[in-house]
């Protein structure tokens, strides 16, 4: 019978001995790192497109972007307005990116697009104070297809945030046209304010005589409301006022107020003024006579039983000798 072993103690190294584990095959760690890297260049991806459309903040210094890029459709900062802006940037930061654009043959690396006014509220608030938040601006980076494209955006911007003037809509239109981006100033009109009325174009392009004429002349011509600007557009067309005598009526007026105060009195002075109204006759028994007025156009209008086909015809005959004289 053979003798069993006896088992000795148990070694303590074996009972203290990390048990041994397998490493990873070499084909597992391969696909992990690509994995990684898949979700790296997935994520880089994401943010160019996100940076190529449009869609992702950056914060730019304010001496890489040229602001005059494109040619402003705002004519001045309204005072009032512009210290507003520049007390809410102040207290709570700029909420609102700007719009620009990447200008790799420019002097600058970003043009801008839109955002004007908050570019100038942070550039005004760094040179007061030195504070390195104001050096830099938050912004998207936009791709406009083209010259026309890029005005437009411009253009329904402050169409949202800041309603422009008519003397702004005609000034960037006419501009825009002037550097070829438009073929004309009432195409420039058209597309860029397409969304309006056919009235409003239609005072836009009214207006378009006055840029010309008070240009350069005028520090708030923004402040000209429609029927002072009309009215104006209207003697520059006649000749009853010249681009000189305009420009002349407003040196030495400061201030908005001074400015539409010296445009009245130079439209007061040009045009004769009006007739008063004849006193009223009385009619035949039987006629009612309505008068409308309208630019280069009277209508008059006779009701009544007595109004006879004989009756129009001498009214027709005195017309007449009334218009030859």
């Amino acid at each position: 019978m053979a003798k069993r072993k006896r088992l000795g103690p148990v070694d303590p190294a074996l009972l203290s001995r990390a048990p041994e584990t397998k490493s990873m095959p070499p084909i597992a760690q391969v696909a992990g790192e690509a994995s990684a890297g898949a979700a790296l260049q997935s994520l880089a991806d994401q943010v160019q497109e996100a940076r190529a459309t449009g869609r992702l903040v950056i914060e730019v210094p304010l001496d890489q972007i040229r602001a005059d890029h494109y040619t402003r459709d705002r004519a001045a900062l309204d005072g009032e307005g512009f210290e507003a802006l520049k007390a809410s940037l102040r207290a709570s930061g700029q909420r609102m990116a700007i719009d620009l654009v990447e200008t790799p043959d420019g002097p600058c690396p970003y043009g801008l697009l839109s955002g004007w006014r908050r570019l100038a509220a942070l550039r005004a608030l760094h040179e007061e104070t030195s504070e390195p938040r104001f050096g830099v601006v938050r912004a998207l980076i936009r791709r406009p297809a083209d010259g026309p494209e890029a005005y437009l955006a411009m253009v329904e911007e402050n169409e949202i945030r800041l309603d422009l003037s008519h003397y702004e809509r005609a000034r960037i239109a006419l501009l825009a046209a002037r550097e070829g981006v438009f073929d004309s100033f009432e195409a420039a009109v058209d597309l860029l304010f397409a969304n309006g009325s056919r009235a409003k174009r239609s005072k836009i392009r009214s207006f378009g005589a006055l840029v010309p004429a008070l240009d350069g002349h005028m520090a708030h011509p923004q402040m000209i409301g429609e029927r002072l600007g009309l009215r104006l557009a209207g003697a520059l067309e006649s000749g009853a006022v010249s681009a000189a005598g305009l420009a002349g009526a407003l040196k030495g007026a400061e201030g908005s107020v001074a400015e539409l105060a010296a445009l009245e009195g130079a439209l007061s002075a040009a045009l004769p003024p009006k007739a008063p109204a004849p006193a009223p006759t009385a009619l035949r028994p039987g006629v009612a006579l309505s008068t409308r007025l309208r630019r280069h156009e009277a209508v008059f209008t006779l009701k009544g039983k007595a109004v006879t086909p004989e009756l129009a015809r001498q009214i027709e005959v005195l017309i007449a000798q009334v218009a030859r004289k």
